[in-house]
């Protein structure tokens, strides 16, 4: 089973490219599940039809101890299992002890078990790398960790801060950093200004997705570009990057 964290700050495109990668991991005929780690619980609307699904945390509230696997689970586009953490009410609770319960409840549910997945992608907040929301670094949930940045200041900071957090549990025998993956803006020379802020942080740029308008138009109909656009350019992009991706490691 191939274990993927997707981090990177909030706004800057990795829901839309976890979604993405999901799909095109799909097509290459595998069974994937991935999990939203964000509190918005919006990561999989886009492999849903746009719809948002019952949270884990929602779904514990409800249901309490006669809680089913089949309850927080989800099949979206081309067969992915899809599930969201979810988070407290803004304002009040701590978003990073919910991925943890939620975590937790996959476990004692013997999800992974059940399913039996190829290939899982974890999509996490980037903003803050606190406990909770360092959980598929240092839980052993996750063996390979790739961020999502563009060449804006902010990206690139949250970008190093995550890193630095991958490190430090990476000398514990936890999930490894594998690259960048840098989602473009299109500013004044942004491939230099990743290329360098890579060296700094010791790592490399994996992939490059342009800016393209047709992701925008999937999103809009609330798809993945892989299920609204299949001709699309973008879709092979996504699908080297899944296909680069299972490479690591073997």
């Amino acid at each position: 089973m191939k274990k993927i964290a997707i981090y990177g700050k909030g706004g800057i495109g990795k829901s839309t490219t976890t979604s993405n990668l999901s799909a095109a991991f799909s097509k290459e005929g595998d069974k994937v599940v991935q999990i939203g780690c964000d509190p918005k619980s919006d990561s999989t609307k886009n492999l849903m039809g746009g719809k948002g699904i019952p949270t884990v945390l929602e779904q514990i509230k409800a249901k309490g101890d006669d809680l089913k696997v089949e309850d927080i689970v989800f099949t979206g586009f081309g067969g992915v299992l899809c599930i969201e953490a979810g988070g407290p009410t803004p304002g009040v609770g701590c978003a990073g002890r919910g991925i943890i319960t939620a975590f937790e409840k996959l476990e004692e549910l013997q999800f992974f078990e059940k399913y039996q997945p190829d290939v899982v992608l974890y999509d996490v907040l980037g903003d803050v790398v606190c406990g909770g929301f360092a959980m598929p670094i240092r839980g052993g949930y996750a063996q390979d960790v790739y961020v999502v940045s563009s060449g804006e200041m902010m990206s690139l900071f949250a970008a190093n801060n995550i890193a630095t957090a991958i490190k430090g549990f990476g000398k514990r025998g936890y999930a490894k950093l594998q690259g960048l993956i840098l989602n473009k803006k299109n500013i004044e020379n942004e491939d230099e200004i990743v290329r360098k802020a890579c060296e700094e942080i010791g790592t490399s740029i994996v992939a490059t997705i342009p800016r393209c308008g047709d992701i925008q138009i999937a999103e809009n109909q609330g798809c993945t570009v892989l299920e609204a656009l299949p001709e699309s350019e973008m879709c092979e992009i996504y699908r080297a990057l899944a296909r680069d991706m299972m490479k690591v490691g073997k």
